[in-house]
């Protein structure tokens, strides 16, 4: 395919060009599987190539979009566990997006190991900077090297044929072949190059689309400024300087030089920006940080994430310090750890009783040292799950202070009694632990703390955990009950703001709770209590974690949202089941028109299986809110599906309304199969034509999949 500026910008860069010609390396999967690869980056400076020395023709590509982030030295297990053996210098790990584990790579030389590290963050760099235009030229690209089995450059009509499988386009052979003729310029019998492209063109027609320019376009052949105007007031429903902005996006997104000199938009220019971030059904100005962030912590809802340690299985799985690290990067804000007594006096997390494997809680610690801030600046809770001796309760006081010093909040911030809880903008930088205290905190201002190296806690609120996880441990519970907790002061002096208590009722709470006192229960308590969910692994994918990540992917995805204010007045009670009895009651009606599908990625690994997809449209939020509406299914047609189906909705209290919508490939034998979705919360929703970039089971990006919809969201007269 053709080169695209950056391309060229691309081969002007040392560390690209020996990453071009290939570099051995050994990939390391544990202390005795250590062995050498030979890497290389592709021509198209998109996909790195490798395999075994030995083994004949046999090799595995990935693409450079699919790595999140690159880690210096020994900073995996992995390479921890082997840095006896390969100095840190010529170490490095490629982190990848969703679920698929890290790659974990030792150079010959340091030299090496920093032209890779330099090179492959030139590449991601290089990927996030693309126009929409190189995007789609890259995706072309991309389709083009899978079709040409034969790597001669050129696409015959078998290849085209299969190629279309690949993109779950289930089309009639005259049909296929009327169009591979078409764009058959050179009448070879094969397409290359531009016509390759001219042929997807034709292929990716979006009628859909077509049809609201047309209908704006006062010529048929262009949008003039007016008419953009005129699309982005009555259809985008944008009030503030659409004069500005229509100029703006001619600017930004018109790809031909001769209708910019006119200040009109063509079809291609209108379908850009309707593909891009812009014309996206989330609004940009809600993705960086626009709340106020000085409030007190309670005020907000904090990403939090329970058996952080564990990467998979809550009774077999692995834990790993990569879960701690994954969930940290995703911007969580909140990590469990769970922590028993080990050997030689060190103490371990796991999750008890159960057979999930045991790591360090030091090699925690460093990993949350180490990661805390990397994606948000704001305040990490570490929850204490403490079921450790005194002895190694005062290990665990060590490891914190000596591994984290300044960064773990040791008192208050003034250093006097406080009379309320300080706000994420005022300890930004600090980690905070949440576990069990000697007595409260004004105690430890008036000197009311005996000066004893232990106190006794209530071990009661450990039983609500064994309770819920259903592992038939009667026995253990009664003993639990009646057992008090010896606990070191090293340990206790740690907590400041986040006393671990157990929770009773909200009734007691109102009455007794002190400002510092955090309650955490399982979901299946919290859905007793409240009716909904709370509590996640991070390391689990499904509805729970989509409803997670689409509410803290606003806010500069800081891991902090605000509450809305019926919930952050103490004297005012919000009941979900009865919205309509708070101030400010105001229920909206939302109208989603879900037009059309693009290119909706195969779920069946069957060569010939095409797609029948439907859309369901989710709300979730106050009980009286929840609710789902679904599109008719369409027939073998995942790569262009058109429905046209309006769905509406009441929503009685959209300040906690989230939308989930699901794509999924209908069955009438059997239950459907997920195919891809997106969540975000009601209040960052644009109205109008939009976008919906679907995401993978595990929370990726899978473009070019997307939806088309109509968005209307008016008060309930």
């Amino acid at each position: 395919m053709a080169s695209t500026e950056s391309g060229l910008r691309i081969r002007g860069d040392d560390n690209l060009q020996s990453m071009l010609v290939g570099t051995v390396m050994r990939k390391i999967k544990s202390r005795t599987w250590k062995k050498q690869r030979y890497f290389k980056l592709q021509d198209d400076c998109m996909t790195i190539w490798y395999k075994s020395k030995k083994a004949g023709n046999t090799h595995s590509t990935f693409s450079v979009s699919d790595v999140e982030a690159i880690r210096e030295g020994h900073q995996s297990e992995v390479l921890v566990s082997i840095a006896d053996e390969f100095p840190a210098d010529r170490c490095f790990t490629l982190v990848f997006r969703g679920r698929r584990g890290n790659l974990d790579l030792v150079a010959e030389s340091a030299e090496e190991a920093q032209s890779w590290i330099r090179g492959m963050r030139k590449l991601i760099e290089n990927l996030e900077n693309m126009g929409e235009r190189e995007k789609l030229d890259q995706w072309i690209g991309d389709w083009f090297k899978k079709a040409d089995k034969n790597n001669d450059g050129r696409m015959n009509f078998k290849e085209v044929r299969d190629l279309l499988k690949m993109m779950n386009v289930d089309m009639n052979e005259h049909h296929a072949h009327r169009l591979f003729t078409m764009a058959d310029k050179s009448q070879s019998g094969t397409l290359e190059d531009d016509e390759f492209v001219l042929f997807y063109k034709m292929l990716t027609q979006r009628e859909d689309v077509l049809r609201v320019f047309q209908e704006y376009s006062v010529d048929g052949q262009k949008l003039s400024q007016n008419d953009l105007e005129d699309f982005l007031r009555e259809e985008q429903l944008e009030g503030d300087n659409i004069h500005q902005h229509a100029k703006q996006l001619i600017e930004q997104y018109e790809p031909s030089d001769t209708a910019k000199l006119l200040n009109a938009m063509t079809f291609d220019g209108f379908l850009m920006y309707l593909g891009s971030a812009e014309g996206s059904i989330f609004n940009p100005q809600r993705r960086g940080i626009f709340q106020d962030m000085s409030q007190p912590l309670c005020h907000y809802f904090i990403s939090s994430s329970h058996n952080t340690y564990l990467m998979e299985d809550q009774f077999r799985g692995q834990s790993s310090v990569e879960g701690y690290i994954r969930a940290l990067s995703r911007g969580c804000r909140c990590v469990e750890v769970d922590c028993w007594d080990g050997a030689n006096g060190e103490p371990i997390v796991y999750h008890g009783h159960t057979f999930t494997s045991k790591i360090l809680f030091k090699d925690v610690v460093n990993a949350v040292g180490n990661y805390a801030f990397k994606v948000s600046e704001y305040p990490v809770i570490l929850s204490i799950e403490n079921h450790c001796s005194v002895e190694q309760q005062r290990v665990m006081a060590q490891h914190l202070n000596h591994i984290l010093g300044d960064k773990l909040l040791k008192s208050t911030l003034d250093g006097k009694a406080p009379i309320g809880l300080p706000s994420p903008e005022d300890l930004k930088g600090k980690i905070l632990l949440k576990a069990k205290k000697i007595g409260g905190l004004e105690e430890s201002f008036s000197g009311m703390v005996e000066d004893s190296l232990t106190g006794e806690v209530s071990d009661e609120d450990e039983v609500a955990e064994f309770d819920e996880d259903n592992l038939h441990r009667e026995s253990i519970r009664r003993r639990v009950k009646r057992s008090k907790q010896r606990l070191s002061k090293e340990l206790s002096d740690c907590v400041v703001y986040c006393k671990s208590v157990h929770f009773s009722s909200f009734k007691h709470s109102r009455i007794h709770s002190k400002f510092y006192e955090v309650a955490s229960f399982t979901e299946s308590k919290a859905r007793k209590h409240l009716r909904e969910a709370v509590a996640l692994n991070f390391q689990t994918a499904g509805e729970g974690m989509d409803l997670n990540d689409g509410l803290f992917s606003q806010n500069g995805s800081c891991g902090y949202v605000l509450k809305p204010a019926f919930m952050r007045e103490p004297e005012k009670r919000f009941d979900p089941e009865v919205p309509q009895k708070r101030d400010c009651y105001q229920p909206v009606v939302l109208t989603v028109q879900v037009i059309s599908g693009q290119q909706l990625p195969k779920v069946n690994i069957k060569e010939d299986s095409i797609v029948d997809p439907l859309v369901r449209v989710e709300i979730h939020g106050a009980p009286v809110d929840q609710a789902k509406q679904e599109t008719r299914y369409i027939e073998n047609n995942g790569f262009n599906p058109v429905w046209y189906d309006t769905l509406r909705f009441t929503i009685h209290t959209p300040e906690l309304a989230m939308v989930r919508f699901v794509v999924e490939d209908y069955d009438k034998t059997s239950k459907n199969d997920f195919v891809g979705q997106y969540t975000l919360p009601l209040s960052c929703m644009q109205q109008g034509y939009r976008h919906i970039h679907l995401l993978s089971k595990d929370g990726t990006t899978i473009p070019p999949s997307s939806l088309f919809v109509h968005i209307r969201i008016t008060d309930l007269e």
